[in-house]
């Protein structure tokens, strides 16, 4: 009976464990993780600080500021909406300070204008627009209003 007993409670013990981190990492993952706030990035200091223009690609262009006191290699950074569209950021690097548009339309790329080439609108109000670094991770968000 000892033997059934403690099998039991192995048992218990595990399904316990699993319960309380699933319990965590679920709740970690809808509370703990920034979404949808304006202009949230990470420890690198660089945020989305706005989208303008918003439903017209000639004048669409989302604004990357690095509010850190170091600089950020963006390079091969990739910026990305909703709907998957992503725009690979070329050699670049962001002062502290610094800022550079991302336009949607064509254009001539420059140290603070870069162009993504593309001939209709990308980016919607409510549209999350999210900064990936060079791994995957997602270092800065914004809900377009």
């Amino acid at each position: 009976m000892t033997r059934r007993r403690l099998i039991l409670y192995l048992l218990l013990n595990a399904f316990v464990s699993a319960l309380v981190t699933g319990t965590i990492l679920f709740l970690y993952d809808r509370f703990g993780r920034p979404e949808s706030s304006n202009g949230v990035g990470t420890e690198t200091g660089v945020i989305i600080a706005g989208v303008t223009g918003a439903g017209v690609a000639e004048s669409e262009a989302v604004t990357l500021q690095n509010t850190g006191e170091q600089s950020v290699v963006l390079t091969g950074w990739t910026l990305r909406d909703s709907d998957g569209a992503a725009y690979t950021l070329p050699q670049l690097t962001l002062y502290p300070g610094g800022a550079v548009q991302v336009h949607t339309a064509n254009g001539e790329n420059s140290v603070t204008d870069l162009y993504w080439g593309l001939s209709s609108p990308l980016w919607e109000p409510g549209e999350l627009v999210v900064l990936y670094d060079t791994q995957g991770l997602a270092r800065a968000f914004y809900r377009i209003p």
